[in-house]
């Protein structure tokens, strides 16, 4: 029989009405033995995790509490869930943990099973586990995982990663972090541990929850080890089917040991999850754990419908007073006293502090240290120079770069990468055909030169999805990636991963976990080129929005180095997360005025000049033409070269500019930009990306934040798609735009 469940205050008197109305046994099992016939859950067991439920329940009752006088701000609960608990329990305190946001039962009993330092007992410590779920609740700064910045489940003491992105999103990242597990070296974790993801029923077919699955799967299939535990929750109505729509999608992917479980029988849940559990560990190789589970109360506030015969709590009194263990009205009264405490405890949280600034809120966005990430490199430097030269110049194959001679954008890139992978072992070089040199080339050579098991520079899958996964269980397990994808319209199916997964996980976990990460785009138009709209994607509104994102533009040779230096510095340092976004038109370019000038080759810098050529992150550079006090352009990208063109010719029509190469898309070069305005009073903004949502309508706020007070004129592409072929000249910006710009602020 169905029982709608209308209110919380229902759902607790309809608990009360299902154990008054049980009936102990004649003759009980003892604690040690099993709680029940063909199951391995004692009955002590059982009267942990239901301790666990209990708390977990009363959360959810208090949080309504709550925010019944607008002191609760977060409402979304796991009543119906608490079968979660008996996973928790088979797994070890420091498996990683990755959780959906029904997982107070899993909370709870991970914090009661992992002793802090000063030894508390279980009862104490799951009385700490309901006051921090409620810290998040009320949005205290004492919450151990956001600061109080939000409400997710995470715990850096308990191993517990927060899961940043909707829809199953932090699936490729777990299936990231068992990859990495696998690889040799130091991680926060020992060397036998899995990987655990819990999520709903609506993941498996969404983007993140697909590649997830897909990414475990594929790896498993080419033969790595996966070390990963994913858990499905299905509040599919209907109860438990395990012929299911998700059954059936769960059950059909490739590469991944299936199993179901009634997800509100905490003993079911407890030998399906034993299994799993002992599979992926001693196999090393993924599986999914599937649990049927219910829906009891609405994410705000608003009750679903549920059945309370399925109402974990219930069935889990029910298997304990039939057991013996438990009289009714001692179901009752532990309930009570749960309740008691858990209340207790939200009315303590009230109290703590919030925060009370943008500076604290802000404080771990993207934490920012220019004089370490500088000494970083030229500790770089210093390995490149000493111990490690020999090592150098066996990954370049016995001729140093520094003695080859001007080099282009591509080739700079690529041997900036050896660099970088033969002074860190923790470096990796991944994405679609990295090994054959990537879309463009820029890789060619470097699994050659890096080609001792297991693979550090390796082809991944192509989509974007996956390539971030990989990156971000890498991260987070302290090796530092650089994924490349095939293109900038690429980005854009991953753009959750790179905005929440990626960008937010230092933020959301007050610095307790971070995304070290350079991903290589090559992007922006092509103007000479005939790629059409995706081989020619040049918007890049969608990654300025980002906050804490780092976005890089190397225009030619010369910058490229230092820069991609100095974000893997900034990645290494701070955990921060860079966007090295190339100019593909680019990358071959040698002349700069005229054919056979070289002008836009550079030499590569040895070692010992790192420290004198390091470009921080945020600061332009400015090119001289003329008198340089006519005309300020301002530009990025394939508009550098583009710009110096037409400053070379304004130069000899006796106009001088100063070209400014921005090079930072985020954070932008503000002070230099207004500084540079100033000096000619006279501003041209050239924006390769798009009129509306363009780099160019940043640089305006900015001059208009900065109080300049001159001329400001913009050329940008068109609204508009690129086309194929000539076409494209109707939409992209070209030098006779520059030009008629530059002329119309000078006549002024």
């Amino acid at each position: 029989m169905l029982n709608l469940v209308t209110t919380p205050q229902s759902l607790d008197e309809r608990f009360r009405e299902a154990v008054s109305a049980l009936r102990p046994p004649d003759s009980g099992r003892a604690p040690g033995d099993p709680v029940r016939d063909g199951t391995t859950l004692t009955g002590t067991q059982a009267k942990d995790l239901f301790d666990a439920q209990l708390t977990s329940r009363h959360l959810d009752l208090a949080a309504r509490w709550l925010r019944s006088f607008n002191e609760g701000f977060h409402t979304t609960g796991s009543s119906g869930h608490e079968g979660n608990a008996a996973v928790a329990a088979v797994l070890r305190g420091d498996d990683p943990a990755l959780l959906h946001h029904r997982s107070a039962a899993f909370y709870c009993v991970r914090a009661a099973n992992t002793p802090a330092t000063t030894g508390p007992d279980r009862a104490r410590r799951l009385e700490e586990a309901a006051r921090d779920v409620l810290r998040g609740v009320v949005a205290s700064v004492r919450d151990p995982i956001t600061g109080g910045r939000d409400k997710i489940f995470g715990n850096p003491a308990l191993h517990l990663i927060p899961a940043l992105a909707g829809g199953g999103g932090h699936l490729p990242r777990a299936a990231g972090l068992a990859h990495a597990l696998t690889r040799p070296g130091d991680t926060p974790w020992p060397a036998d541990a899995i990987v655990v993801a819990s999520f709903g029923d609506g993941a498996p077919g969404r983007a993140g929850g697909i590649s997830g699955l897909d990414m475990a799967g594929r790896l498993e299939f080419a033969g790595q080890r996966v070390p990963l535990l994913l858990v499905c929750e299905d509040d599919t109505p209907g109860g438990p089917d395990p012929d299911g729509w998700t059954a059936r999608v769960l059950r059909g992917r490739p590469g991944l040991r299936y199993s179901f479980a009634d997800g509100c029988d905490p003993a079911s849940v407890f030998d399906a999850a034993s299994e799993a559990v002992e599979f992926v560990r001693g196999e090393r190789r993924p599986a999914v754990l599937h649990l049927s589970t219910v829906h009891l109360l609405g994410q705000a506030g608003d009750p679903e419908p549920g059945s309370l015969d399925r109402d974990p709590l219930a069935v889990t009194a029910r298997l304990l007073v039939e057991a013996g263990l438990y009289t009714p009205d001692e179901v009752i009264t532990r309930y009570d006293e749960v309740g008691w405490q858990v209340r207790k405890a939200a009315e303590e949280v009230l109290g703590e502090p919030k925060l009370a600034a943008l500076g604290e809120i802000a404080a771990t966005l993207a934490p920012r240290r220019p004089l370490r990430v500088a000494n970083a490199v030229s500790e770089a430097a210093g390995r490149a120079l000493d111990a490690g030269a020999p090592d150098r110049e066996r990954a370049f194959g016995g001729r140093l770069p520094e003695d080859a001679g001007p080099m282009t954008l591509a080739q700079t890139i690529g041997a900036t990468l050896t660099d970088a992978l033969a002074a860190d072992p923790g470096v990796l070089v991944f994405g679609p055909a990295t090994t054959r040199g990537g879309r463009f080339g820029v890789t060619a050579g470097l699994q050659a030169a890096f080609d001792d098991p297991p693979a550090r520079v390796f082809d991944s899958p192509p989509d974007t999805t996956t390539i971030l996964g990989l990156a971000l269980g890498a991260g987070v397990a302290g090796l530092l990636p650089i994924p490349e994808l095939d293109g900038l319209a690429a980005l854009w199916g991953g753009l959750e991963q790179l905005r929440a997964e990626a960008a937010g996980m230092g933020h959301l976990s007050a610095g307790a976990y971070r995304n070290p990460m350079v991903l290589r785009v090559p992007g922006l138009a092509q103007p000479f080129g005939v790629g059409g709209h995706l081989a020619n994607e040049n918007t890049v509104a969608a990654l300025r929005d980002v906050p804490g994102l780092v976005v890089a533009v190397p225009a030619r040779a010369a910058d490229a180095a230092p820069m991609l230096r100095s974000c893997l510095a900034a990645a290494a340092v701070d955990g921060t997360v860079c966007v090295f976004l190339e100019p593909a038109a680019l990358y071959q370019t040698r002349d700069l005025y005229q054919q056979g000038d070289n002008e836009w080759l550079a030499p590569y810098p040895a070692p010992g000049e790192w420290a004198e050529d390091h470009v921080p992150i945020g600061r332009a550079r400015t090119y001289g033409l003329g008198n340089a006090q006519d005309l300020t352009i301002v530009t990025y990208g394939n508009g550098v070269r583009l710009s110096l063109r037409v400053a070379a010719q304004l130069a000899a029509d006796g106009y001088g500019s100063r070209v400014v190469d921005l090079r930072w898309l985020n954070p932008l070069p503000t002070a230099d930009l207004v500084r540079e305005a100033g000096v000619t009073g006279r501003v041209l903004i050239v924006d390769e990306t798009r009129r509306s949502g363009g780099v160019g309508e940043g640089v305006l706020a900015a001059l208009v934040d900065g109080a300049f007070v001159g001329s400001v004129r913009r050329v940008a592409a068109a609204d508009a798609p690129v086309p194929l072929g000539p076409a494209a000249q109707h939409v992209l910006v070209g030098e006779d735009a520059i030009t008629q710009g530059a002329h119309t602020l000078l006549a002024r």
